[in-house]
């Protein structure tokens, strides 16, 4: 009888340690204050004192990218996803007034692709550099029969801090400004909705995007999610942040008014912030309702941000120093009951569905 081995049931170990080596150099360049040794370990030791923290809270966020994976899979284009991973993770950690520190990823696949995988990381990585944060480590999981041949899957794992005052949102009043900081496009949410319009539209990734000339649709649509941190960080620390919303699944009405109390709603004012392009596309080849649109997409804000009036000319300054335009997109106001969100008119090159 011949004699079976791992490599038979379709697991590679000799893959799995290639991996691990390749990716050693891509962890090393995200060290920071408080990371503890390195890869290959049991668990990942920080320590939050040479970090700089004095009476921290921590704070934690998963997440992964959905369905731009298939995106990403079937353009064979992996340079990005690792990025929108960290992105969906440390986004939400800056929003509570949190610093990131470490992130892990988990990756799972039918099989193992060294190339692939290391791909995947280098975007990881790329992510953990512009947010601040150390990949201190992660699982890489070949899983024979639970993916198709070229599938795989991205969880990522994101813990950060702030001291015990600092936590956001606070001391929200009628009045405070709302200022929109601009998205790539898409991001990482609504993309089952996104492939429907494709195939609605007759076209693959390969066609001409309609909305970027000399792009791809593919190239275009798998543009990597903004990374906040280090422009809200900056805010924060010099005391103009009172709140911010990552706009992601649910879009504005779904994520603005989630940081507001019971009282208050804001308003946002109709023109006063770009649209990216493919959000027109997608309406008009969809046939999708602005509605709808709202409600899926980002449609161009990718982070709102709620400051006093008295702080405008100092917190633009900020937010443009760290490469942020961030336009008055609205306001607070009074208003009974829970917190909502009122949007007066259509944006200029808003969808007309």
């Amino acid at each position: 009888m011949t004699s079976l081995t791992y490599r038979d049931a379709g697991v590679d170990i000799d893959a799995g340690d290639a991996l691990v080596d390749a990716i050693k150099p891509l962890a090393k360049s995200t060290r920071r204050r408080g990371t503890m040794g390195g890869l290959g370990g049991f668990g990942a030791l920080f320590d939050l004192k040479a970090a700089g923290f004095s009476d921290p809270i921590l704070v934690s966020s998963t997440d992964g990218v959905g369905t731009k994976l298939k995106l990403a899979i079937d353009a064979g284009n992996h340079d990005h996803v690792g990025v929108d991973l960290v992105a969906m993770c440390v986004n939400d950690l800056v929003v509570q007034g949190g610093e990131p520190l470490f992130f892990l990823d988990y990756y799972a696949t039918g099989k193992l692709r060294v190339d692939q995988a290391r791909a995947v990381v280098a975007g990881i990585a790329e992510g953990c550099r512009q947010a601040g944060c150390a990949l201190v480590g992660g699982e890489t999981a070949e899983m024979p029969g639970m993916y198709a041949a070229e599938d795989y899957d991205l969880a990522g794992f994101a813990v950060g801090a702030a001291e015990r005052g600092n936590l956001l949102p606070r001391a929200l009043v009628a009045g405070d400004l709302i200022l929109g900081l601009a998205s790539t496009g898409v991001h990482s949410n609504g993309f089952s909705l996104v492939r429907r319009v494709i195939d609605h539209a007759g076209m693959t990734l390969a066609s001409p995007a309609p909305f970027a000339p000399g792009v791809t649709l593919g190239d275009a649509l798998l543009a990597p999610t903004r990374i906040y941190v280090r422009a809200l960080l900056a805010l924060h620390r010099a005391g103009l942040l009172k709140a911010a919303a990552h706009i992601t699944g649910g879009g504005l009405p779904g994520n603005l008014p989630r940081v507001l109390p019971e009282g208050l709603s804001a308003v946002l004012a109709a023109g006063s912030w770009p649209v990216p392009p493919v959000f027109a596309w997608l309406a008009e080849a969809g046939n999708v309702t602005a509605d709808e649109m709202l409600r899926v997409f980002n449609c161009g804000v990718g982070m709102a941000v709620i400051i006093a009036p008295g702080n405008l000319v100092a917190a633009t300054a900020i937010l443009a120093a760290e490469g942020e335009a961030a336009p008055v997109i609205g306001a607070l106001e009074a208003a009974p009951g829970a917190a909502g969100l009122r949007i007066d008119g259509l944006p200029e090159g808003w969808p007309r569905k």
